[in-house]
């Protein structure tokens, strides 16, 4: 089942921004899911804990995609898309906190 928060990727520019590999056309982007505990063979992560990303990122992402930047460097570019993609999500009113005025 898709949610609003992997669903509101469509048509977004991509968050994570793997440079120079990142292809920046909105209509392949759709929602990383990121490895986490929660997350197993054919099981997703939480639907909060991921980015927006073209198919080429995605696809570094998820290892499909070989390519020659550190481990360090592409948890940065994830650590980034996920703010990023928080950002977003909030402005649409996606992700709200406790307390907060609408």
């Amino acid at each position: 089942m898709t949610s609003a928060l992997t669903k509101s990727a469509k048509g977004e520019q991509c968050t994570l921004l793997i440079f120079p590999f990142c292809n920046q056309d909105p209509a392949t982007t759709v929602f990383c899911h990121f490895n986490s505990p929660s997350k197993g063979m054919g099981i997703k992560s939480e639907d909060w804990f991921g980015a927006f990303g073209c198919s080429t990122c995605h696809d570094i992402i998820d290892k499909r995609r070989k390519v020659d930047i550190s481990n360090a460097e592409l948890l940065l570019c994830m650590q980034r898309g996920l703010h990023r993609t928080w950002v977003r999500q909030i402005d649409k009113g996606l992700i709200q906190f406790k307390g907060q005025k609408k």
